[in-house]
C-alpha cells in the first residue's frame, strides 16, 4: 500500500532506540525526510546514517529551547515540517503512596510541555499548506493503570487531553492529531520495567514476563516495527479522515470497550 508519504518531512522526538525509532524507520522506508533526536548526539548520527535521507540531533527535550531547536534544524534540512511524532522517555516508576507531588513537575516537563511547544511550532505551517499529521505516542496506562506507574497512568492523560482539544481546532486546516497507545512492546523500557519489577517481587524475569504474555490475548510482546508501522499508517494521506483518536497496539490486552 502506498501511503503517499513520499517526499514528506517528518520530525521524531525521543527517535535514538525504542518505539520513537521504529516510528523514524518506518517513515524512513516511505520516503520521508527524517530528523531525529536524542540525548547522545553520536547515536542519534550513527541511527540517521542507516536511513535514506536523515540527520541526527542532539536535544534534552525536557530544556524549553529544545524544540524550537529542532524545528530549526529540521526546516534548515529538509524543508517546512510534515509529520511531527512526539515521543519520549517514560517517567521514574513508582506507586500512587510512594511518588512525593513535586515529582509530578518532572513527569509535565518531559511528557507534556514539549509536545505542546512542538505542537505550536510546526503548526503555523501546516495549516498553511494545508497538510499535517501530529502523532504523540502515549501509553496504554491511560485506560488501565499500571500499579507502578503512577506517573505515566496520570499526566500521559494530559497529552491526550491535550491532542483531543487540538484535532478539533485544526481538522479543517488538513491537519490530523492522534495518539498511539504502547502495550507491551519488546522496547528496552519495557526490559527495564520488567526487570524492575522482578527485583521488587524477587521473581525472576523470565517469570515475569511469562505472566505479562499470560495477559496478552495475542501471546508475546509486540516488535518496534509493528507498532512504528502504526504510526506511518496514521502519517498517511489515506488516514486523512482519522484523527481525535488514540489507538492502541497491545495485542489486543485491554479489556474495556474503548
Amino acid at each position: 500500500m502506498d501511503l503517499g508519504l513520499s517526499g514528506k518531512v517528518a520530525l521524531v522526538t525521543g527517535s535514538t532506540s525504542g518505539l520513537g525509532l521504529a516510528s523514524a524507520k518506518a517513515l524512513a522506508a516511505e520516503g520521508v525526510s527524517v530528523a531525529i533526536c536524542g540525548r547522545r548526539r553520536d547515536v542519534a548520527e550513527r541511527e540517521a546514517a542507516t536511513m535514506p535521507r536523515a540527520i541526527g540531533l542532539e536535544a534534552d527535550i525536557t530544556d524549553p529551547d529544545a524544540p524550537r531547536r529542532l524545528v530549526d534544524a529540521t526546516v534548515d534540512a529538509f524543508g517546512p515540517i510534515d509529520i511531527l511524532v512526539g515521543s519520549t522517555g517514560g517517567p521514574t516508576p513508582g506507586t500512587a503512596l510512594d511518588v512525593a507531588a513535586d515529582a509530578y513537575d518532572g513527569a509535565l516537563d518531559l511528557l507534556v510541555k514539549p509536545m505542546v511547544r512542538l505542537a505550536h511550532l510546526v503548526l503555523p505551517s501546516m495549516r498553511e499548506r494545508g497538510f499535517g499529521r501530529i502523532v504523540f505516542v502515549t501509553s496504554t496506562t491511560v485506560r488501565e493503570e499500571v500499579p507502578m506507574l503512577v506517573l505515566s497512568n496520570s499526566v500521559r492523560m494530559a497529552v491526550h487531553g491535550f491532542a483531543k482539544s487540538l484535532a478539533h481546532q485544526v481538522a479543517a486546516d488538513g491537519v490530523t492529531v492522534n495518539c498511539v497507545l504502547p502495550g507491551r512492546i519488546a522496547t528496552d523500557r519495557v526490559a527495564s520495567l520488567d526487570s524492575s519489577a522482578a527485583a521488587a517481587t524477587g521473581r525472576s524475569v523470565d517469570d515475569i514476563q511469562e505472566a505479562a504474555r499470560r495477559t496478552i490475548p495475542a501471546g508475546r510482546y509486540g516488535d518496534p516495527a509493528e507498532f512504528g508501522a502504526v504510526v506511518a499508517f496514521l502519517c498517511s494521506q489515506a488516514a486523512a479522515y482519522v484523527s481525535g483518536a488514540s489507538v492502541p497496539v497491545d495485542g489486543a490486552a485491554m479489556r474495556g470497550h474503548f
